[in-house]
């Protein structure tokens, strides 16, 4: 076996949990099945869930993504409490399952814990729906303070570390994103949130605040250096050059964009504008980053039907993009992962094409590990609990 190491991916982001949708999610629905029909399922999922089940499930997926080349995960984490919304006795009971999780499947983690208020506005706050009851908190103060014990669970312990997000400009309002861009600043911490993904969630913005998510996080003083928008899809050239003068990343998805039907992710624009692009495996349709990298930089060409996309710009894709997912956490790097020179996806292949053909050509199946990572225990997943 002819053995090449590169530098392990960070994966952006990340929700553990949504593993479980795999199949569920793309039942047979209705002709207008999309994105907000979605949700149903994963609130059933998330509701399902407790400590134990968390740890079980989130095992399952991060030992998955181990496995397939991804060395460090940011999980951006909302749930948080019991079903009806009661904090659990720690009331970081479901964040340091996850983190457990992960430490034992022997990736790195940052933590982001979300805040989440409310079902979106429409004339005023719209309150939470039942599936959505145990991610929420009642006010910014006790969301940060949970935080701030998190943050000190993790101090002792190797591999974790915690930055923090809003979970978006729908789940809470311009007050929240202030205070929790302030913390973010006050501690220095890495600073994530979702937005732009739908056009609805375009429509919302604009009738409650008078512009876009993008606008609105700039307004807030959420937007700099160490700040990652994920998905960022339905964006005006402002909204571009907003993140471009900000030093802000951006996290696409690619897979879990495709599956939930959310648009095609402007990669070219940013690129022009020197926007530095993540990845993030989301709801974990597939744990595979050779995959997330080659979808990316398809996509790009597709876009304006050229071959001279993100990977001509990079030379080596791969890297930057590891690169770019290790600013986003704030992390030195991930490690490295030994790749199978000897595998059909990269048999054959020059040195020199190397960098070239793992955004192009390999999958997970390229890995090769240097010790067998173990099953899950799955006695304790959320299907065979409930």
């Amino acid at each position: 076996m002819s053995i090449t190491t590169v530098p392990a991916m960070a994966n952006a982001h990340s929700h553990a949990f949504q593993i479980g949708l795999r199949g569920a999610a793309e039942r047979p629905s209705t002709p207008d099945d999309d994105f907000w029909s979605w949700r149903t399922a994963m609130f059933q999922l998330a509701d399902a869930l407790n400590p134990d089940s968390m740890r079980a499930i989130a095992s399952r997926c991060y030992q998955d993504m181990r496995a397939a080349g991804y060395g460090a995960v940011g999980e951006f984490h909302y749930v948080h409490h019991q079903p009806d919304g009661t904090p659990y006795d720690e009331p970081n009971a479901m964040a340091i399952a996850t983190a457990e999780a992960a430490i034992d499947a022997g990736l790195e983690i940052v933590l982001l814990p979300a805040a989440y208020h409310r079902n979106g506005w429409e004339r005023g706050d719209r309150p939470p729906r039942p599936g959505q009851r145990r991610f929420c908190d009642p006010d910014a103060d006790t969301f940060l303070a949970r935080v701030d014990a998190l943050r000190a669970w993790a101090s002792a312990r190797e591999g974790v570390s915690v930055g923090i997000a809003a979970h978006s400009v729908r789940a809470v309002g311009a007050d929240w994103l202030g205070a929790i861009a302030s913390y973010a600043a006050d501690h220095a911490l890495v600073l994530h949130i979702h937005a732009s993904e739908q056009r609805r969630e375009l429509a919302e913005c604009a009738a409650e605040h008078g512009c876009s998510p993008i606008e609105l996080l700039e307004k807030t003083g959420f937007l700099g250096p160490r700040t990652s928008v994920v998905h960022a899809i339905h964006v005006s050239d402002r909204d571009i050059a907003i993140l471009a003068g900000s030093g802000a990343t951006v996290v696409s998805c690619p897979t879990t964009e495709g599956s939930l039907g959310d648009g095609w992710f402007p990669a070219l624009r940013y690129r022009d504008a020197n926007v530095p692009i993540a990845i993030g495996t989301d709801s974990q349709v597939r744990l595979d980053p050779f995959e997330e990298v080659r979808e990316l930089e398809t996509g790009a060409r597709r876009e304006r039907q050229t071959r001279h996309a993100l990977l001509a710009a990079a030379g080596d894709l791969w890297a930057q993009i590891a690169h770019a997912g290790c600013a986003a956490l704030g992390l030195p790097g991930a490690g490295t992962v030994d790749i199978d020179r000897d595998h059909r996806d990269l048999r054959g292949i020059a040195d020199a094409d190397l960098p070239l053909a793992l955004a192009t050509c390999a999958s997970a199946a390229v890995v090769s590990l240097r010790q067998p990572v173990a099953e899950p225990a799955v006695d304790a997943l959320p299907h065979q609990r409930r």
